[in-house]
């Protein structure tokens, strides 16, 4: 099976004329087809996306080699003697690039054409708000879908051009590991590759303009992550603005810093950003209007300034998170095809940055809650018997709940929190109440244990307080007279 499109020849007319492969425009292309639309999913390079050729699947398989090289280190305090461990640059590099080629199928053109969809290869260009091209080839669409995605932003730093900079897109084409790794951005990708890239060997220096590591997490969160890459090695330069870049030869330099100070480096990587993939597009022609940033503007189902067509996933300045796109091409497409207005829940988006500890969060966190009234519960995972055992008792798991009790937020830092963060994912999404989380029996022992034990403790706490205490006691007095 092949990801990339062959076909350069598209009928004249189509119900949906989808333009990208990645998460988004797959699932658009998909749910269409399946409820019987002509589809043509337009893709000019290869199906997948970021996330399978340079995102999600990549990157997490380069962190589970790293975690594997310094799980060592927790085994004396389990009784357990070992030696630290070589790392093969190459064979990680191999054990990536694997990953990449066993889940590739799922993405394949046949796995499209086998729904009933169209796969055509070329670069689109509207040329009207009904018609565009395809490789030069003209098609009429009835509705459209532009799920073109995002691409790394790199800034225009004096001298960073010279130095042939690494992006998120491009890191996986290693197959040196750099002595020397200076990381430009303190976000979720930045944080995990420079933790990844240090426990393989690198010596990494994080530099951030930020006056704290993922900014969008609540703050205890930031700082456990922030200790932890520093144990790590990583050397974390915050608050700090880059002024430029002496470069030396291969790829090499020296980033120098606004107040003077300077980071050699043998390969730097930057993580400060991204941009909407619409260049090209010729969006104008299409009546398809940009805010200013260059990301299509949408409405609550997701229809753009021309009512025939719609955008999904990052191009459309929605949170980049492939499993948010993946819900937008759905509902993009049944909007389109079936004349609906299903929108998406932006309120109850999880997220996860998979440093060790991960930190998985969703809906709402301290800042909020502390702007709405609402109460939160924490839980240390020192105090949850599956850490405990494991000796893995950084981080905590903490609920965000309102006044009647609905679990508004959450956020869960340590190992598997991710896994977590499931739970607490509906809980948000469908307004569950801490008393409907504690009444659900949970395995013991399991990391999950911390967020229950959290909306335990908002139960125990209501059932302490008006009106619950005194009914209780009325509940338990009428009782004890009962039973004389």
């Amino acid at each position: 099976m092949s990801a990339t499109p062959t076909r350069t020849d598209p009928p004249a007319r189509v119900d949906l004329l989808v333009i990208g492969g990645g998460t988004a425009g797959l699932v658009a292309a998909k749910t269409a087809a399946r409820f019987g639309a002509s589809v043509v999913l337009a893709e000019r390079e290869r199906l997948g996306g970021d996330c399978l050729w340079v995102g999600c699947v990549p990157s997490k398989s380069l962190i589970a080699a790293a975690h594997a090289a310094v799980a060592h280190r927790h085994d004396g305090a389990l009784g357990v003697t070992s030696t630290p461990p070589a790392v093969d640059f190459g064979a990680v590099m191999d054990h990536v690039h694997a990953a990449i080629r066993t889940i590739e199928p799922a993405d394949s053109v046949d796995s499209v054409e086998a729904t009933g969809a169209r796969v055509v290869r070329g670069e689109v260009r509207f040329t009207s708000p009904t018609t565009a091209t395809i490789g030069g080839a003209p098609v009429r669409f009835a509705q459209a879908v532009i799920a073109t995605g995002s691409a790394p932003a790199v800034p225009e730093l004096p001298g960073l051009a010279d130095v042939d900079p690494l992006t998120s897109d491009t890191v996986w084409g290693l197959r040196a590991l750099p002595e020397r790794l200076l990381v430009l951005g303190g976000g979720a990708i930045g944080c995990e590759l420079a933790q990844a890239f240090s426990r393989l060997g690198s010596r990494v220096t994080l530099v951030h303009r930020g006056a704290r590591l993922l900014p969008k997490e609540d703050t205890d969160a930031s700082t456990i992550v922030t200790e932890a890459l520093r144990d790590d090695g990583v050397d974390v330069v915050l608050g700090a603005s880059a002024a430029r870049v002496d470069a030396t030869e291969g790829g090499a330099g020296v980033l120098v810093l606004d107040d003077g100070a300077e980071h050699p480096f043998d390969r730097v990587l930057v993580a400060t950003g991204r941009r909407p993939r619409t260049a090209g597009l010729e969006l104008d022609a299409a009546g398809v209007r940009v805010d200013e940033r260059g990301y299509i503007t949408i409405d609550s189902a997701l229809r753009t300034s021309n009512r025939r067509i719609r955008a999904a996933g990052d191009v459309a300045g929605l949170p980049a998170f492939t499993h948010l796109a993946g819900v937008g091409g759905s509902a993009a497409a049944t909007n389109a095809v079936l004349g609906l207005r299903r929108g998406i829940d932006l309120s109850a988006v999880p997220r996860v940055t998979f440093t060790d500890p991960e930190v998985g969060a969703v809906g709402a966190g301290l800042s909020e809650a502390a702007e709405r009234g609402w109460s939160t519960h924490e839980v240390a995972l020192d105090d949850t018997d599956r850490a405990i055992a494991e000796g893995r008792t950084t981080g905590f798991a903490r609920i965000v709940v309102d006044a009647r009790g609905r679990v508004r937020g959450a956020t869960i830092v340590g190992p598997r929190a991710g896994e977590t963060l499931g739970e607490a994912s509906l809980a948000v999404t469908h307004g569950l109440t801490t008393s409907q989380l504690a009444a659900a029996t949970h395995a013991y022992p399991t990391y999950s244990d911390a967020l229950w034990n959290a909306a335990v403790a908002h139960v125990r706490e209501r059932l302490e307080r008006p009106p619950l205490a005194p009914a209780i006691r009325v509940l338990r007095a009428l009782r004890s007279l009962v039973v004389r």
